[in-house]
């Protein structure tokens, strides 16, 4: 039987591909649970990947594809190197870029919607991925140094 303190969201992106569906799972924490942000990461990664190519092609949306794709997938990138770090400052800086790289993907995501109004479903559901990221990671910066 499932904890009661274990609730379930689900969220789902169907693309312009209709073989490409996009599944943001996010439950409650089981404090025995391991989180694997890795995974996560490159997950959300992947996702604002399949997004960009949903996007129409436009003047304006050109520079909005390029900045969301680079911020979107580097949160992964600087979380790999973060893992890897040298130092426990070296980790935090790295979790720190990480941080500012998640809430610059809210921000193209923002602009996108703006300026796609069809797609702000799609934007929203990353929204609030990217949201988390810079939650978790702020957490981690603010916790207690050991």
């Amino acid at each position: 039987m499932p904890n009661p303190k274990q609730i379930q969201n689900t969220r789902t992106l169907s693309l312009k591909n209709p073989n490409v569906k996009i599944q943001m799972t996010n439950q409650i924490p089981n404090p025995n649970a391991k989180f694997d942000l890795e995974e996560r990461t490159s997950r959300f990664g992947e996702a604002v990947i399949d997004f960009s190519h949903s996007i129409p092609y436009s003047p304006i949306n050109k520079p909005l594809i390029s900045q969301i794709v680079r911020s979107g997938t580097s949160i992964g990138a600087n979380y790999m190197e973060a893992d890897c770090a040298e130092s426990k400052k070296d980790f935090r800086h790295k979790i720190a870029i990480c941080k500012k790289e998640s809430k610059e993907t809210c921000h193209w995501l923002r602009m996108i919607a703006k300026a796609n109004p069809a797609q702000t479903k799609e934007c929203r559901i990353l929204w609030q991925e990217a949201r988390e990221f810079t939650l978790i990671f702020s957490s981690i910066i603010n916790s207690p140094k050991k």
